[in-house]
């Protein structure tokens, strides 16, 4: 359903959310320009991934493709991938080396800062033909981000008027990113995964405590995530960056009846695992949490289940389209045993892992369900219509704090 329809919002309130919004190509185009491209801190790659001088990466923001590079100065640069002649590509690559990008069409070259450098043929051959005399290398450069790092991850934006990054996380978020990232890690696994639905469908997935363990049969039976056990759901103050944690209990704690009192699908007595030892890990973090999903606004989730480490970053595609790039991280320092044991729990995630499987499809359901509704809204009131921190995860405060932030961006 691509043909534009007014959409109407309950003002000052983020409990209904028109299902038009995930349905229209307009809305797309304005989330490039006001949320991508706007006063955000788009999550580019983790510096980790451009070690050394010439090293480099392309992704996107947004829809918008970039390349991320570092200099023989040992600074991080990022820049549109888009060539200033004609618009191919600059970088046609996922990571490399170099010492500078040639686009591949005229051969224009670019320095690792995104500033053109050289043009092919550009005063002509035999004194005809060329570029005019006029031409002016510096004014024909793509555009540049502005390039900020914590704790390892790199982060790029467009935007003069976004606040610091330390400001932008605000101190809540920056402490659980540092909870995890809190000393070098290794990138030891990495794919894409095709979604069929908007990217919002997505990332409301990701702040959705109270879905966990209703849709996750392995969460519930295998007594990984249960809304009955310890645990919290943060909201940032300005809605759109989020974390939610929670503690197995102790292998002797009487599991809460509420599951087979409600007759739960998740909830699956019967069921057995061939090969127990995916469970079987070890303690790394002194808090006691055994889940912990952070999310900072618009793309970024970092995970830990178990001790399985990774990055997700949610990248819209088209309307009903998202692409959900995944790094999965160890720790510099593991040991042989432990790395073997992060990538066996990996198998947990992914789309076909025992945990998340269910994600990669309930999205595409919603945006099938929706598909004649457009005029019709979704009910976000579990928890009441609070945007703030939570000591329940039966709430989808965080949730409406993404709507409170998207609002305030796209100014409807």
């Amino acid at each position: 359903m691509n043909q534009s329809q007014p959409i109407h919002w309950m003002n000052g309130q983020y409990t209904r959310v028109p299902y038009a919004i995930y349905q229209q190509q307009e809305i797309l185009d304005q989330e490039q320009q006001a949320i991508y491209e706007g006063p955000v801190w788009n999550y580019l790659c983790l510096e980790a991934e451009i070690p050394e001088p010439g090293s480099y990466r392309t992704t996107h923001a947004g829809r918008t493709p970039v390349v991320i590079a570092r200099d023989t100065d040992g600074e991080i640069y990022a820049f549109e991938n888009r060539c200033a002649h004609r618009g191919a590509l600059i970088c046609l690559e996922k990571s490399g080396t170099a010492k500078d990008f040639q686009c591949v069409y005229h051969a224009w070259t670019f320095s690792l800062q995104g500033t053109l450098k050289g043009v092919a043929f550009e005063d002509g051959i035999n004194g005809a033909g060329g570029m005019p005399k006029d031409f002016c290398k510096e004014e024909h450069s793509p555009r540049k981000l502005r390039i900020a790092t914590f704790c390892g991850l790199v982060f790029g934006s467009f935007s003069d008027d976004v606040d610091n990054i330390e400001d932008y996380l605000g101190p809540e978020i920056c402490e659980r990113i540092e909870r995890v990232l809190h000393k070098p890690v290794e990138v030891i696994g990495r794919f894409t995964q095709a979604l069929p639905n908007n990217w919002k469908l997505y990332f409301e997935n990701v702040k959705d405590s109270y879905h966990a363990s209703l849709l996750h049969m392995f969460f519930t039976t295998f007594r990984l995530n249960r809304l009955s056990q310890r645990g919290a759901v943060i909201v940032s103050d300005c809605g759109g960056h989020h974390v939610s944690y929670s503690m197995v209990d102790a292998p002797d704690a009487k599991a809460g009846s509420q599951y087979q009192e409600q007759k739960l699908r998740s909830d699956q007595d019967g069921y057995q695992l061939a090969d127990p030892s995916l469970l079987q890990g070890f303690k790394e973090f002194e808090d006691g949490i055994t889940l912990q999903i952070l999310s900072v606004f618009p793309g970024f989730v970092l995970q830990q289940i178990q001790n399985c480490l990774a990055i997700r970053q949610v990248l819209p595609r088209g309307i009903e389209a998202t692409d959900l790039n995944w790094t999965y991280l160890g720790y510099a320092d593991d040991s042989a045993e432990q790395r073997q044991i992060r990538l066996k729990q990996a198998n947990l995630i992914g789309p076909a892992g025992f945990v998340s499987m269910e994600d990669g499809a309930v999205g595409g359901f919603v945006q099938r369900g929706i598909a004649t509704a457009g005029r019709q809204q979704a009910v976000i009131e579990m928890g009441g219509d609070s945007t703030s921190s939570s000591p329940s995860r039966v709430t989808e405060a965080s949730v409406r704090g993404f709507w409170k932030l998207y609002r305030r961006l796209m100014n409807i």
